[in-house]
């Protein structure tokens, strides 16, 4: 089956191809083509098959591309030295446009969603809910470079926070918003202070550890947050107008009947969308002045050389707590809204590890210190498996292919943080 090297570029494509396909046969059958049944399992292996004869497609296009000019310039374009380039520095007339650009973008958010579903606005929800656990994540592992793996446990603080705060002390959702990122920074900077030695895998040990108490505490704490039965929080309002069919609270009225309209469902999911979307722009532009602000220039220093960086004078201990606290803080917002859209009910089983795995993929295909690129990516992660749901069966595996071509062909993610361009009247 191997190549010749007097064969002809057809037969050599093809031989190519047929040993891509029987790797690919080997991977994909105790994958897909074995089904667990009780105790015993039944056998698929027309899908492996399948899937096998769609890389040997694949593999066999690319290398009949490989034999034109124009194929072989494609190829040259997308080559994996390309995403390997250390530094990208702006163009002067790359933000010539900008600013319209971005007008038109959140003008665009602001109508769309009454324009959608419910089930598509609580997509369009979570999805700017990561957003949000996107740019909190970017600032601790794509800014100051420390690797965080339960960065889950500042989103379920926040969760939690409005949920037992509504529950215990009548906390409403416009206050628990400032009081969960509080309280969650408090808990970043409680993580950051033991880990302050540590780095690369040590350091993602601690924070992993970190998660799995936070959500076994959780768990397991019944008399307070409920354990596996959750904790209910209170329905979100507007200058004491509720958006359920009869008010709830003593003195509140009903959003429908304050305005004299038909109740619809869509209208809370509405609010919260708008809510979250200028909770969202207003931490892109945070985050994006941050950067170029001196805290965001000491992130990046601590990123490249920690013992540069305290030659420097640079207080390595300040550094690290306020990277850990600003990250916390953002998480802690997006679990209230994330309470907020699950109809005020949170329940641990929504924290796992597979949630920071998902947030840290966010900020790595995005691009590391990217703003735009984490919220692009965050975006795509989000509504991409919704748009496989009629492909559940291989909806990860699916995700997970695009995933490593992905990293193979932008291996520092797909919009890598830019320099910003300066000119000798100032930046431009």
């Amino acid at each position: 089956m191997f190549s010749k090297p007097n064969d002809p570029p057809m037969l050599t494509a093809f031989k190519d191809s047929s040993l891509v396909g029987m790797i690919a046969l080997l991977i994909f059958s105790p994958i897909s083509g074995i089904i667990l049944n009780g105790y015993g399992f039944n056998t698929h292996p027309q899908t492996p098959i399948m899937l096998a004869f769609i890389v040997f497609i694949g593999r066999f296009a690319y290398q009949l591309a490989a034999l034109t000019p124009w194929g072989q310039r494609l190829i040259q374009k997308f080559m994996l030295s390309k995403g390997k380039r250390g530094v990208y520095v702006a163009s002067p007339g790359d933000q010539r446009y900008l600013w319209i650009i971005l007008a038109i973008l959140f003008i665009a958010g602001l109508v769309l969603p009454f324009y959608l579903s419910k089930y598509y606005l609580t997509v369009a929800i979570l999805a700017l809910i990561y957003v949000l656990l996107g740019l909190g994540l970017n600032i601790v592992v794509g800014l100051a470079g420390l690797l965080d793996l339960g960065f889950v446990a500042f989103y379920a603080v926040g969760a939690y926070t409005f949920a037992l705060g509504s529950q215990y002390w009548g906390l409403g959702f416009w206050s628990a918003i400032p009081l969960a990122a509080a309280f969650a920074a408090l808990l970043g900077g409680i993580l950051g202070f033991p880990v302050l030695r540590m780095h690369g895998d040590y350091l993602a040990i601690v924070t992993l550890g970190f998660g799995e108490i936070i959500r076994l505490v959780l768990n397991n704490w019944m008399s307070f947050t409920g354990g596996p039965n959750g904790a209910k929080a209170a329905e979100p309002s507007l200058f004491g107008l509720e958006f359920t069919r009869t008010a709830k609270t003593d003195g509140h009225i009903p959003f429908h009947e304050f305005f004299g309209t038909t109740y619809s469902p869509n209208t809370k999911f509405i609010f919260i969308y708008l809510v979250v979307f200028l909770v969202a722009c207003l931490m892109i532009f945070f985050f994006s002045r941050l950067r170029t602000m001196p805290m965001g220039r000491a992130w990046e220093a601590l990123r490249e050389d920690e013992i540069a960086c305290r030659s420097l004078g640079m207080n390595h201990v300040t550094i690290k707590l306020s990277a850990f606290m600003m990250g916390a803080m953002t998480g802690g917002i997006g679990g209230v809204f994330f309470a907020a859209q699950q109809g005020g009910f949170v329940n641990p089983t929504s924290f796992t590890f597979f949630e920071s795995a998902l947030i840290l993929a966010i900020v790595v295909l995005g691009g590391m210190g990217s703003v735009v690129g984490v919220v692009v990516a965050a975006l795509v992660l989000t509504i991409l498996p919704e748009m496989l749901r009629d492909f559940a069966d291989y909806r990860v595996l699916i995700f997970g292919i695009l995933m490593v071509f992905m990293m193979l062909w932008k291996p520092r993610g797909f919009l890598p943080i830019r320099r910003p361009y300066f000119t000798k009247e100032g930046q431009a």
